[in-house]
């Protein structure tokens, strides 16, 4: 799905590309060229983005570190490039995210990300969650903080959906980035 010339966008997608730099200061890249197709969708998912993205309850490492388990998960490059760089500047450890990069579980999470891994874990594996792994969870980041989590998880994996099927590139400059198609 390539991008929609202004000239060709119907006043809704006029409206929702008006938004989303109002809002986001961008011009339609990566999920939002997909997502045009329906602005109603892309400003409802914008809307829950930016909450997700930049506001949530979890700091901004165990956010990243959610985000790069989906894009695995999804085998998402867009996804991954654009995440790759934020959470090493977020500060998880290079090694953590060469494991989840190749599909392996890392060795040495911290305690809060084994147990994100964990939920993360069962919901994509089980599609649903342990009484012991809710249980620490709610424990570490409180019940928003469990609620924040999986909808951080269901938001991003909405995106590396839409992108997939869309067959969105690879933003350029990003070729470097280690996230190889899952075994």
């Amino acid at each position: 799905m390539p991008p929609i010339a202004a000239d060709d966008m119907t006043a809704a997608q006029a409206a929702a590309v008006a938004e989303l730099a109002a809002v986001r200061g961008i011009v339609p890249r990566g999920p939002w060229i997909p997502l045009l197709r329906s602005p109603e969708v892309l400003s409802r998912a914008r809307a829950m983005g930016d909450y997700l993205r930049y506001d949530t309850s979890l700091p901004t490492d165990l956010s990243e570190f959610l985000i790069l388990l989906t894009a695995r998960q999804w085998d998402q490059q867009y996804e991954w490039a654009a995440h790759y760089p934020i959470a090493l500047d977020a500060g998880i450890d290079p090694d953590t995210v060469d494991a989840i990069a190749e599909g392996r579980v890392p060795e040495g999470m911290t305690d809060e990300q084994a147990i994100l891994h964990a939920l993360f874990s069962e919901l994509n594996g089980a599609h649903q969650v342990s009484d012991e792994t809710y249980a620490r969870a709610v424990a570490a980041f409180g019940e928003r903080g469990v609620i924040d989590a999986v909808g951080i998880i269901g938001y991003y994996t909405l995106l590396a959906m839409v992108m997939n099927t869309a067959r969105t590139p690879v933003p350029a400059g990003a070729a470097d980035v280690p996230l190889l198609p899952a075994l």
